[in-house]
């Protein structure tokens, strides 16, 4: 039975989670150079998706009141935000500077979070009913196995984003990229989720 939690477990956290190598290679592409980048997103990264396993878990065990389910679509604010004050510097030129390209920009984990718990949306909405349907060990079982997936999750981003056609485009486009991918994802969040009557 274990065993089979444990498969179910990877097959699902792929499933839910594969569009973050996207997000976090931009990520990394930004904090280029930067001392500790790999830290911080490891870090955040493990924040955000900590934050969505505590809503699916609240809310598998009847704490719907401590996260409505209506809320959920609300969070595409946290990376659209973000994305237009990413928006916002590369207008003013703020990515202009040939050394600032060059050393990266630092990235925090509290930035990496919000997205991964914005972004976590329709993973709390899958969690919820397939821990619904299973036994409380099996339900530790999952969160042990996503928590360990997210180290791989981030290596992988790592990996994608420091190959070198990848990064020459990642570095050459980063600027451009992060806040059109972060606004996407906000407005993607919002619409699907039907926030503000969309």
């Amino acid at each position: 039975m274990i065993l089979a939690s444990v498969l179910q477990a990877i097959g699902l956290f792929i499933v839910t989670n594969i569009d973050d190598i996207i997000v976090l290679s931009l990520f990394f592409a930004r904090g280029a150079c930067q001392r500790g980048t790999t830290t911080r997103i490891l870090v955040g990264q493990y924040l955000g998706f900590a934050g969505i396993l505590g809503a699916a878990v609240l809310v598998t065990i009847g704490a719907g009141a401590f996260l409505p389910s209506a809320a959920i679509p609300y969070f595409g604010l946290i990376p659209l935000t973000l994305g237009l004050w990413a928006a916002w510097q590369a207008l003013r030129g703020d990515d202009d500077d040939d050394d600032a390209k060059i050393a990266g920009k630092k990235v925090s984990a509290w930035t990496v979070a919000g997205v991964t718990f914005a972004n976590g949306g329709d993973n709390i909405g899958v969690y919820v009913p397939v821990f619904l349907n299973v036994e409380p060990i099996a339900v530790v079982a999952y969160c042990l196995v996503f928590l360990a997936l997210v180290a791989v999750l981030v290596i992988l981003a790592k990996f994608v984003a420091t190959r070198p056609p990848i990064a020459e485009v990642l570095e050459r486009w980063e600027h451009i990229l992060f806040p059109i991918v972060l606004i996407g994802l906000g407005i993607l969040i919002l619409v699907s989720g039907g926030a503000f009557g969309l």
